[in-house]
């Protein structure tokens, strides 16, 4: 027996995803992700396809856990990524209890995760990866506008000292 529900569901299946992609185009341009035009350039790749999205709802507390996690993973694994330290950034500054939805893309190599506000569909961040030491999909970024000024975010160095100190009278054994 159908309800109210199933013109509703049926919607939401035949949903305009070539809409979509030129919304997350757009919403990618307007954001402050560094890797913005190689991220766009991935969404705009035909052969990349809105994937099955079991938990498209999240809080920016459980996103930042499970990223903080992945990178881990990624570095162990050499998966190589690009987004993930503007979307860590971002989720940082976030309040653990913010709704966010997410949106899949995949090829059969690379997966794009992309968060956003669930309110105003503002992008938080997005990652691009693939599979162990395979590398991301190759992109020549596109010459700017001279009106249009990169965003760069600002970079603190940190610069270590070294705690270890050695006293010019240590004998050194293996002199020669």
């Amino acid at each position: 027996m159908r309800g109210k529900d199933a013109p509703d569901r049926k919607e939401k299946q035949l949903r305009d995803i070539s809409g979509d992609k030129a919304w997350l185009v757009e919403a990618l341009g307007a954001s402050s992700i560094v890797e913005r035009d190689r991220l766009a350039a991935f969404v705009r790749d035909p052969s990349a396809t809105f994937a099955a999205n079991p938990f498209p709802s999240a809080t920016a507390g459980a996103a930042r856990q499970r990223w903080g996690l992945r990178e881990i993973e990624f570095e162990a694994m050499q998966v190589a990524a690009a987004g993930l330290p503007c979307l860590l950034t971002a989720l940082a500054l976030l309040p653990p209890g913010e709704l966010l939805r997410q949106e899949i893309l995949r090829t059969p190599v690379h997966v794009l995760y992309l968060l956003h506000q669930e309110g105003d569909g503002r992008i938080v961040g997005a990652v691009l990866h693939g599979k162990p030491r395979e590398a991301l999909p190759a992109f020549t970024p596109a010459a700017r506008s001279a009106t249009v000024p990169p965003v760069v975010p600002e970079r603190s160095v940190i610069r270590r000292v070294s705690r270890r100190r050695v006293d010019a009278r240590q004998l050194d054994l293996f002199a020669t």
